[in-house]
């Protein structure tokens, strides 16, 4: 009986799949379109100059979003055309012997020096090394927060204490108080992994959440805090609670956004892995459908050295695991938002 039952529920399950997983395909790009961490229409010209060797296009790029303060594009740019260069720095170089003091081209170069010393066995001595480097970005223009992210990435590698971490944040928000990278680094230096506690770290997140601009990446940090509590292992309900409020409020973010937005990618794809691992499985599609083409390193960095299969094997399989629990006669589904029975 027991198992007569079983094989008929495989086959309702089957049945499922067949009727509703193209359905559910609606919305979403297919695989050959999906690319991962791919540049905006900004960007994209800098990277293929420097593709040529050139750095021209970076630097007028860079000096553009320093000159109008658009912070929050000028570190991703700068992140991106530092990545960009740990695999091929001769324009970078170049652009450092013509304008050896340029601020565009010191924080490149800051982020690009403290990138490698991450990676690298001596990581803490490196990570020192670099210091005077990410002084001299910062003394270039004070205005620029950049640096100073930077400077809490490093404050985290070489194991700065709690009373340096604050003088860092008490500059780095002096010149963005809103700022998303900022906020980043130092949730990531508050987590249990590094210096903190998931409490603190928690604490942190929803605090700034709270005090952020309608409709600022800022407002969903908690989720960041959540991801970090569920890498650490099954949560007690108390947690799961916290961890879910996080989700909500970063899907309230997330609707503020068109669809297929590039800015707010990196925070869709990190809530579609956050939504699945607490069972919320037509939610976490949506944000799939809402990710459009947009797949990025992380979250799925994580967990495999290939994030844009991961992201491509997890839309799928969650596209089967909705289609399995939709009813076959067209029933409305009486569960509730977070796969649980009302």
């Amino acid at each position: 009986m027991v198992r007569t039952m079983s094989l008929l529920r495989a086959l309702i399950s089957t049945a499922r799949m067949v009727r509703h997983t193209p359905l559910l395909a609606t919305g979403l790009p297919p695989d050959d379109a999906v690319l991962l961490d791919a540049p905006d229409e900004r960007l994209a010209p800098a990277l293929v100059s420097a593709a040529l060797g050139e750095y021209e296009h970076a630097a007028k790029l860079l000096a553009t979003t320093r000159e109008s303060a658009e912070w929050e594009n000028r570190d991703r740019y700068v992140t991106r055309l530092a990545a960009f260069a740990h695999r091929r720095d001769e324009w970078l170089a170049a652009w450092l012997r013509a304008a050896p003091g340029d601020p565009d081209a010191l924080v490149v170069m800051a982020e690009l020096t403290v990138r490698r010393a991450w990676e690298s066995p001596a990581r803490a001595e490196r990570l020192r090394e670099s210091g005077p480097l990410i002084d001299a970005a910062a003394e270039a223009d004070p205005r620029d927060p950049v640096p100073w992210r930077i400077a809490l990435d490093h404050a985290r590698g070489t194991h700065a204490p709690h009373t340096a971490f604050e003088s860092l944040w008490e500059q780095a928000v002096r010149r963005a108080s809103h700022h998303y990278g900022v906020h980043v680094a130092a949730l990531l230096y508050l987590s249990a992994q590094w210096y903190g506690s998931h409490s603190e770290c928690f604490d942190f997140a929803e605090q700034a959440a709270q005090d952020a601009l309608p409709g600022s990446l800022v407002q969903a940090l908690p989720v960041r805090a959540a991801f970090t509590q569920l890498l650490s292992g099954t949560p007690t309900s108390v947690q799961a609670d916290r961890i879910d409020r996080a989700a909500d409020l970063a899907v309230a973010v997330s609707a503020r956004y068109e669809a297929a937005d590039p800015w707010p990618a990196e925070v869709r794809n990190l809530l579609a892995y956050v939504l699945l691992a607490r069972g919320r499985w037509a939610e976490a599609l949506e944000q799939f459908r809402l990710i459009g083409p947009h797949a990025t390193s992380f979250p799925w960095t994580c967990f495999t050295d290939d994030p844009l299969g991961q992201f491509l094997e997890t839309r799928d399989g969650l596209r089967i695991q909705v289609a399995s629990a939709t009813p076959l006669r067209g029933r409305a589904d009486r569960r509730g938002a977070r796969g649980h029975y009302a």
